[in-house]
């Protein structure tokens, strides 16, 4: 099964996730507001150690094994250099647990090999009110961006398919590319940092590469035959790096326009009908626990396990009395192990996925899992992969387990912590947190 890295190994032995890992069919993806100064440096909130906003994820990494420190919901912060600032600041003021929810790990072990973490994130109002500020404060730059280019009339700037020139407003240019090349980037009022747009897609000519499809070829002559011939003047709505050019993916905190323009239509929709009995799912897209199998319906990716891995989850769930959270950490555990190379059966390790199902099969260990107490621990309850819809179809067997797991002791982190994958899941994290009755 692809993910977008292999698990490295701390100097200890310990398994270790350092990156998110993310099943390749991922239906969506986040807008990345890229910084046009890749070089600024980034102070970590903890140390004097500084690192360029292009190596953002070494530096969340460098608080993660060195300070313990994890900050939820990355993607979220609009200004992550200030927002550093203004930690760094108030950590400096007050102790670290005033603000983060401690989180132990390896409460089942020896006391010796327990650690504490720090999770800073939403939940705690302060944090949130940051980032609802930061996030104001980058639209009202980006909207007065927009008005002085809307305002500009010393603009000037040749055609990237002609030798007409143009001097006066942008929309001149754009209109005309519209019109002559049946090239458009959007309406001139939606745009924003339209120069630097301009500037990346002539780039991307220059480097005969095709802008929709972004193949390269060998010469102008061919690309401006092949853009022609296949209809590819237009750019590649699916290449995020042409989100910061647009308004609307500034409008709504980690929405992209797709997101937000979805929800505006629903509501549109909501308030024309509220007959939901033609309203049909999107497809799921499960993913099989031992294969790369998918399949767009539960009953189909449980059907296959069966079929195909002799795996029952459903037996499980009845023979075990499995709650909801159960369920939930048996399937991350699962994912875990097998990632790890590892038969969750007996714990022996393998070179490769393949042996380790092979050898599952062949040693009838689908079926066979360890004490429940080695799965059942609270550090399962983050998901292995980010994008794991069958966790999504887990079906609660008793009415009053959502309540009796709420008793249960705090949630902790594995010991494979810097899984910053796993942070980003703070949804399950807050959940859990409120259900405690946590103010932070």
């Amino acid at each position: 099964m692809a993910a977008q890295t292999e698990s490295p190994e701390l100097a200890g032995g310990q398994d270790c996730i350092l990156e998110p890992l993310c099943f390749p069919e991922q239906l969506s993806s986040s807008v990345s507001h890229a910084s046009s100064n890749d070089a600024c440096l980034v102070s970590c909130v903890l140390c004097s150690h500084l690192a360029p906003m292009s190596d953002k994820d070494g530096l969340l990494k460098h608080m993660v094994l060195d300070h313990k420190l994890v900050i939820a919901d990355i993607k979220l912060i609009a200004d992550f250099p200030k927002y550093t600032l203004y930690w760094r600041k108030r950590f400096a003021e007050q102790p670290i647990t005033d603000f983060c929810s401690v989180i132990k790990t390896n409460s089942e072990g020896p006391t010796e090999l327990q650690e504490n973490y720090f999770l800073l994130c939403d939940v705690l109002p302060e944090d949130r009110i940051l980032r609802e500020q930061l996030q104001q404060k980058r639209l009202e730059e980006v909207l007065e961006q927009q008005q002085r280019e809307r305002d500009d009339d010393g603009f000037q700037r040749t055609c990237m398919f002609c030798t007409e020139e143009f001097i006066g407003n942008r929309s001149l240019l754009l209109n005309h590319m519209a019109r002559e090349h049946s090239f458009s980037i959007g309406l001139p009022d939606n745009i924003v940092y339209c120069t630097e747009f301009l500037d990346t897609l002539e780039r991307k000519l220059d480097n005969m590469q095709c802008l929709y499809c972004e193949k390269t070829f060998r010469d102008k002559t061919t690309l401006k035959d092949h853009m022609r011939k296949k209809q590819h003047r237009r750019i590649n709505a699916n290449n995020h790096d042409y989100d910061r050019f647009y308004v609307i993916n500034y409008l709504e905190l980690g929405k992209t326009w797709e997101e937000v323009q979805s929800e505006d239509d629903r509501e549109l929709l909501e308030e024309e009908d509220d007959d939901w009995s033609d309203w049909q799912a999107h497809p799921v897209c499960a993913v099989c626990l031992f294969c790369e199998q998918q399949e767009e319906t539960m009953e189909k990716i449980y059907t296959h396990m069966q079929k195909d891995h002799e795996f029952d989850l459903h037996k499980l769930k009845t023979d075990l009395n499995l709650k909801f959270y159960q369920q939930v950490k048996l399937v991350n555990y699962i994912r875990r192990e097998l990632h790890q190379c590892r038969c969750y059966g007996c714990q022996k390790k393998f070179k490769a996925r393949e042996e380790v199902v092979k050898h599952i099969m062949e040693a009838g260990h689908v079926m066979q899992l360890p004490e429940v107490s080695h799965w059942d621990q609270p550090q399962y309850y983050f998901p292995t992969y980010e994008n794991d819809a069958l966790l999504t179809a887990l079906s609660d067997s008793d009415s009053e387990s959502e309540g009796a797991d709420r008793s249960c002791n705090v949630p902790v982190f594995p010991e494979d912590i810097s899984n910053l994958n796993a942070i980003k899941q703070s949804s399950v994290l807050s959940k859990l947190l409120k259900d405690r009755g946590d103010p932070n």
